[in-house]
């Protein structure tokens, strides 16, 4: 993933849900054969999430790639809002669980 993924694709929807919605639901699927986010990828990821820090309500992370759950579980007492992992054939739990009241 790069910082022009993120620019044509994450920061647009997120500052449209801004405009209509108090707190937001991020919901992140990879693939198996996932790559893996450029350094300047990250840095819009923290960006966004630091920009709007106490908007963010639940965080659904659904993947199989190993990498990606240690480092979501080692940073997730900074993230905001709730945070859960999911494996991919979790799917449907975790897209209930990001679109429950």
């Amino acid at each position: 993933m790069t910082k022009a993924d993120y620019d044509a694709v994450l920061v647009p929807a997120v500052r449209n849900a801004l405009q209509t919605q108090s707190k937001l639901r991020l919901y992140y699927e990879t693939d198996a054969d996932f790559a893996g986010l450029e350094a300047s990828a990250m840095w819009e990821d923290f960006k966004i999430g630091v920009e709007h820090l106490m908007r963010w309500e639940r965080i659904a992370v659904v993947t199989d790639v190993a990498w990606i759950k240690h480092v979501v579980r080692f940073f997730s007492f900074v993230m905001p809002g709730t945070t859960k992992i999911y494996s991919r054939s979790e799917v449907t739990q975790a897209r209930e669980w990001i679109s429950s009241s």
